[in-house]
């Protein structure tokens, strides 16, 4: 075994300031991803006021969806920093793009300030924070499973899919805690800028983390002088597209049922928006525990047995807890949740480790950014957009569950021609 092989198969024992440092951009990534989606309704009041509710929703459901599109650019930038200058360089870099992006939304004019120029900058500021977060999921993931042992992956890569879950959980909590303690007037007026605000405590935070981490080891930079993104297509493409397939479900899954089910909740079923938030925080609390717990237990039974279980559930019972959903009962949507947060759990926890033991190291960020981030850009981004189209095209509370549906069998598919490498060296 070579030097560099035996540095990768089995590195010291990973630092705890290591392990929060790449756990935490994800907190703060995704806890701003999720508090737009929360209050995409305050959105569409303050940015586009002269619109029906439906257009209006729509609107900023777009600029939702727009920022997600930007995703594989981001993939591209930070994919290449990765693998060219290092993991924590391109860690460091946007997580600072985030916080001061996040930052500027909370002190954003609105239209009744400056007309028409401030759903523009609004767009402006989420197409930054999509490049920004276009490579801080799957690079977070990859510095921490190539520097942890390879029968401890499972568990340590947790914790970046804990911070994506533990971001919008934050992000769920905070929106429900503004809405509990505000009226719906001072909710619309300027409530909805405080949990943006609050951005800069965690951005600052993470970046004093991301500071001190020091250079990782085992980084070989791409060979033959390509950029690392063109080595990826010519020696990884079918993986590529095989990574792009298996995260589809992901994307539309986790934000249809945790940003978008807010709205849904509080438009069909007609419960108040406190309600339709504490249902959600709650679900999203089952769902960071069984993240934890079923990325842990691959390290036992193998990643592909449980993603393909979470993929196989999801196609069976998306419509049942659909159905729950949609019943007009607090309780039996908070069921309904629930069983989505178990069933994307079991799916989506294992995923990040599952993809970093997909590629090769040498260009690793590249091909994993960008599969990750164009089948997210495509199915996730769009997810809450969708899901209100076909709603009100079809005239059918269900549509949604037959999306879902669909994205699960395309996944489950991809994940029955995986190669599991649980437990074995990272190439």
């Amino acid at each position: 075994m070579t030097a560099l092989a035996e540095t990768v198969a089995h590195p010291a024992p990973i630092a705890p300031r290591m392990i929060a440092a790449g756990a935490l951009g994800n907190l703060l990534e995704w806890y701003d991803f999720a508090a737009y989606g929360f209050l995409a309704s305050i959105f569409a009041q303050n940015f586009f006021p002269g619109s029906s509710p439906f257009i209006g929703l729509i609107s900023a459901f777009g600029i939702f969806a727009a920022s997600f599109l930007m995703r594989p650019l981001g993939a591209v930038i930070f994919g290449h920093m990765g693998d060219r200058y290092g993991r924590r360089r391109a860690l460091y870099v946007s997580a600072g793009m985030m916080t001061v992006s996040t930052v500027a939304i909370g002190l954003l004019p609105t239209y009744a300030h400056i007309g028409a120029l401030a759903p523009v900058l609004l767009l402006i500021l989420r197409l930054l924070q999509g490049v920004s977060i276009g490579g801080e999921y799957t690079t977070a993931a990859i510095f921490l499973g190539e520097n942890t042992h390879p029968r401890r992956r499972g568990f340590v890569t947790s914790f970046a899919a804990m911070g994506a879950t533990g971001g919008t959980l934050l992000g769920s909590a905070v929106g429900a805690l503004t809405a509990s303690l505000l009226t719906s007037e001072q909710l619309v007026e300027w409530g909805w800028r405080l949990p943006f605000l609050a951005g800069v405590v965690l951005g600052g935070f993470t970046l004093f983390l991301r500071g001190g981490m020091g250079e990782e080891p085992g980084h070989v930079a791409p060979s033959h002088g390509e950029a690392p993104l063109v080595e990826a297509f010519r020696v990884e493409w079918r993986n590529i597209l095989r990574a792009i397939a298996l995260n589809a479900m992901l994307g539309a899954g986790f934000y249809l049922v945790f940003v978008y089910l807010t709205t849904y909740m509080h438009q069909v079923d007609g419960l108040t928006e406190r309600q339709a938030l504490q249902i959600n925080t709650l679900s999203m609390m089952v769902l960071l525990v069984c993240v934890f717990l079923f990325s842990t237990l691959t390290d036992y039974v193998g990643r592909k047995v449980v993603v393909v279980t979470g993929l196989l559930g999801l196609l069976l019972f998306s419509w049942p807890l659909f159905l729950l959903l949609s019943s007009g009962n607090a309780f039996q949507a908070q069921l309904g949740q629930i069983g989505f947060a178990v069933l994307i759990a079991a799916y989506a926890g294992p995923m990040p480790i599952m993809l970093v033991e997909m590629f090769e190291q040498r260009t690793r960020c590249s091909a994993l950014s960008v599969s990750y981030n164009l089948s997210m850009g495509i199915a996730g981004g769009t997810a809450p957009m969708v899901a209100v189209y076909l709603v009100n095209r079809t005239h059918d509370d269900m549509a949604p569950s037959y999306y879902l549906m669909v994205l699960a069998a395309i996944s489950l598919a991809a994940a029955l021609t995986v190669k599991d490498r649980t437990g074995r060296a990272l190439g």
